[in-house]
């Protein structure tokens, strides 16, 4: 069902945008399309500018975009910018970096963060990748050659 329900969405796609906020721009900016499927940060960003003024709608229960930070070593002691890297890595989850993140349409991923957030945001039901068996069996199953995505795309075009 949700495989012939994905098909029938893609045959309805004028253009597919390659980011985030490029689809907000034609969907807000170009006013093309009747539907638009990004980030909940992006519909925020557009109605703090000013850009989109419709409601919009979260389903629930929905993903949980997880994105972590790492310091490669490689790269930082090569251009000899490891303090700098590790103390950015560290600020992000400080509670004047979470409160910017909020401002920004971003959920708080720590605890004071999450306090600082509250009544923020609509609440959701989340599950994340490690719910479909890690990124590992994710990309080989959705995006990998000849998986969900291919054959959802090849239908739909």
């Amino acid at each position: 069902a949700a495989r012939k329900y994905v098909t029938t969405v893609y045959k309805n796609v004028d253009v597919l945008p390659k980011d985030a906020r490029e689809a907000t721009d034609t969907f807000v900016k170009r006013n093309k399309g009747d539907v638009l499927l990004n980030y909940e940060n992006e519909a925020i960003l557009a109605r703090k500018t000013g850009d989109w003024t419709v409601p919009y709608k979260l389903p629930s229960p929905n993903i949980l975009i997880e994105g972590p930070i790492a310091v490669v070593d490689k790269n930082v002691d090569k251009k000899g910018t490891r303090k700098v890297a590790e103390a950015f890595a560290k600020f992000l989850y400080t509670p004047d970096s979470q409160k910017a993140f909020v401002a920004n349409g971003f959920r708080p991923v720590t605890v004071e963060g999450k306090a600082f957030a509250k009544g923020k945001f609509q609440q959701l039901k989340t599950f994340t990748v490690a719910d479909f068996g890690g990124w590992d069996n994710v990309n080989k199953k959705f995006f990998g050659k000849g998986g969900f995505w291919d054959q959802i795309f090849a239908k739909s075009r």
